[in-house]
């Protein structure tokens, strides 16, 4: 069961909680409250003024408010309603945190990274279903998005996108194509690799002047190895050299920056527009590295 179903459930829960004891529950506190008070008053009119509670009103207005307070499970379902409907609403249609588990999007994240993804920019889908309710702005190249691996829907991945529906992508020898054009590259100073503790070459690659690091391995061979067996596989090429690929409709070619330790559409095929989640566009926090804080191409 997954995070977004259990707050659903939640919010089902607590909200019926909630509209039970607006419509039903307060309004019995209420009349118990008011026949206390009536109560008190009765008495303190029998026993006369000389006799009197001193503090009649506090002890009135104690009464009183002891009678509205809710039991404790409705303090622990509708009052947290309104809380957890706030938290359901934002992560589901606005921003919603994750958290980078491995390496494939080094350099531009790295392990640990806590990050921020828009969830309406490409359209709003409803929360569980992800079924799309707005068209919103259409997927870039170069674009970095978190979406639902297609083998396994429970889980999310983050790569960058490559290839749009109807593009054709190379990548042999090391060198990407989109549409016959050369992406071009640019050396960078070698990054040094915390996971694996040795340097890497290091690449700005330029997606329709949209410009990220990548890094590199020219000792990796060009060639995949393993690619599973996935919707539209046909429309791949396999070669000693690489791989060449025409997205088909509906689909996107996904690859991480860290191109020789990163599985992506290259070994598990396309990912379909049902599948987005949203844009990651900031990165909010990292415990062991503090100036990661701050937004990223």
């Amino acid at each position: 069961m997954n995070f977004a179903l259990i707050l659903l459930i939640l919010v089902v829960l607590t909200g019926i909680a909630w509209v039970l004891d607006k419509l039903v529950f307060l309004p019995q506190r209420r009349r118990a409250a008011e026949a206390a008070v009536a109560d008190f008053d009765r008495q303190q009119e029998r026993v006369g003024e000389r006799f009197a509670d001193e503090n009649a009103a506090q002890t009135r207005a104690r009464l009183h408010d002891d009678k509205l307070r809710q039991p404790w499970w409705l303090e622990y379902t509708a009052s947290f309603f309104p809380v957890i409907l706030a938290v359901f609403v934002v992560r589901s249609f606005i921003i919603e945190p994750f958290k980078i588990p491995s390496g494939s999007m080094v350099p531009t994240l790295l392990v640990g990274d806590f990050i921020l993804v828009n969830k309406y920019e490409y359209g709003l889908r409803l929360p569980i279903t992800n079924t799309k309710m707005t068209n919103g702005s259409p997927l870039k190249r170069g674009d970095v998005v978190v979406f639902r691996y297609p083998k396994d829907e429970s889980v999310d991945y983050i790569k960058r996108v490559i290839g749009l529906p109807g593009d054709t992508v190379a990548y042999e020898d090391k060198k990407l194509t989109i549409n016959g054009k050369p992406v071009p590259e640019t050396s960078l100073p070698d990054y040094f690799d915390d996971e694996r503790i040795g340097y890497a070459k290091q690449f700005e690659e330029d997606l329709d002047g949209r410009k990220n690091a990548i890094l590199n391995n020219p000792q990796v061979p060009p060639f995949v190895v393993g690619a599973d067996d996935f919707p539209f596989r046909d429309n791949c090429n396999y070669n000693a050299q690489g791989v060449t690929c025409k997205v088909p409709p509906g689909n996107y070619f996904m690859m991480g920056d860290n191109r020789d330790n990163s599985a992506d559409s290259r070994y598990w095929g396309f990912v379909p527009d049902k599948n987005i989640v949203g844009r990651a566009f900031f990165i909010w926090m990292n415990f062991s590295n503090l100036k990661r804080v701050g937004s990223f191409h």
